[in-house]
């Protein structure tokens, strides 16, 4: 592991958000000696970000918590084309008013992790349909564009699946990347940026803003991305059996939230402390150090500390009650009837509709679970089941070693493995 002098880099690689980085010692010595602007970049292909992308906000998060300034860029032009990195198919189109929703919405997040203002080391926001809209096209292509060379961008994994697959990539996804390129040099001139963040699959993306900057005169730029993570087993973060772990309340509440992350692998538990907490790491040391039974305090813990920087503390603390009342308390979980499953098949995984029909009986035949998952009528420890090829697996366990099915508000069985 290389050793930054810097407290920004340092902190990234203790905690394991480091992937690559474009030039380590230069950036290193530009953080250690100056104030530093850093962007990344987010895409409004919905109303709310989800947790898969909150390794994202948490590396602005420490940004500015080490003296140096973040740059949230909302992709308002970008929104318009769609980023088609790594995408088997090209991404629906969204329309303008939906753009400018979804951007109102995310914005909310964002504040309860950056501290904006006018300060040095505020927070800045920044939407790229500022420039980009506005952009005169020939002369986009002659300034710009004759700075790429179609042979290079070809050469990009991110394009070579997509034609290697003989799936097609319109010429309007293949300019994202020139548009990418473009907000670099753009927020470099505007404010000053000289880093740009984002996860692995968005290397390339960078690396081309880089050149780019270079042959338009800019200050040199930088790249650094992060692992893109997926949990122990191989799900990807961010989904859950209820679908995506939105960040918005209003999309998934305080409590759901919660239950995700005291639901973590356990292998998982001490990599996403240091992801996802802002817990020193001597305590993260030492929580990690936990075994048998106490693993699940440890687990409640991350739950509440990740739930408290989204929601705040008094959200995150009353979802840890309210699953200690129904989990531990008893005065749930013992007038509940308990079905026995081997725990070889909930630790293979069954499918959902199979768990609610021909496991529990909660409902009558799969075709029922399929109609009430379609009507949010079937929920898996507390979450609304929406997706009818889920699958329920241990990962789905309590800390009491159940799982909590229900049909309606008044049906509740427990899973229990035996």
């Amino acid at each position: 592991m290389t050793t930054f002098r810097s407290d920004f880099l340092r902190t990234l690689s203790e905690r394991g958000f480091i992937h690559q980085i474009s030039d380590p010692e230069g950036l290193d010595r530009l953080f250690a000696t100056e104030t530093v602007s850093a962007y990344i970049g987010f895409d409004p292909t919905a109303p709310s970000l989800h947790a898969g992308g909150l390794i994202q906000i948490m590396m602005l998060h420490w940004l500015q918590a080490t003296g140096h300034r973040p740059v949230s860029l909302m992709g308002g032009g970008t929104g318009m084309v769609g980023d088609p990195s790594f995408k088997e198919e090209a991404r629906k189109l969204m329309t303008v008013e939906t753009i400018a929703e979804n951007i109102a919405s995310i914005k909310r997040v964002f504040s309860s992790y950056l501290t904006y203002g006018d300060a040095p080391t505020d927070a800045l926001m920044a939407n790229n349909a500022e420039w980009l809209t506005s952009l005169n096209y020939l002369e986009f292509l002659r300034d710009v564009g004759r700075h790429f060379s179609v042979n290079r961008m070809l050469s990009f994994d991110s394009v070579k699946m997509r034609l290697d697959r003989e799936q097609s990539l319109s010429f309007l996804e293949f300019n994202y990347m020139i548009l990418q390129a473009y907000d670099f040099v753009e927020l470099s001139k505007r404010y000053g940026v000289r880093l740009q963040m984002g996860g692995s699959d968005q290397w390339g993306n960078i690396v081309n803003g880089i050149d780019l900057g270079h042959r338009m005169d800019t200050p040199q730029l930088y790249a650094l991305t992060s692992p893109l993570l997926t949990t122990a087993s191989g799900a990807k973060m961010g989904k859950s059996l209820s679908g995506a772990v939105w960040l918005n309340a209003d999309m998934l509440g305080p409590y759901e939230f919660w239950q995700y992350w005291r639901n973590t692998e356990d292998a998982d538990v001490s990599r996403f402390l240091k992801l996802y907490t802002t817990l020193p790491m001597d305590e993260i040391a030492r929580l990690a150090a936990l075994g048998g039974a106490e693993i699940n305090e440890v687990k409640k813990i991350l739950a509440t500390e990740v739930t408290a920087m989204l929601h705040g503390r008094a959200a995150a603390e009353a979802a840890a009650e309210t699953a200690r009342k129904t989990f531990e308390e008893g005065g749930v979980a013992a007038d509940l009837p308990t079905v026995e499953v081997p725990a070889a098949e909930l630790e293979a995984g069954i499918g959902v509709l199979s768990v609610f029909a021909e496991k529990t009986g909660l409902v009558a035949s799969n075709g029922e679970a399929r109609r009430q998952i379609r009507s949010g009528g079937l929920k898996v420890n507390d979450a609304t089941v929406t997706d009818d090829k889920a699958v329920v697996s241990a990962r789905d366990l309590s800390a009491e070693g159940v799982v909590k099915l229900s049909f309606g508000k008044k049906k509740h069985v427990l899973l229990k493995p035996v």
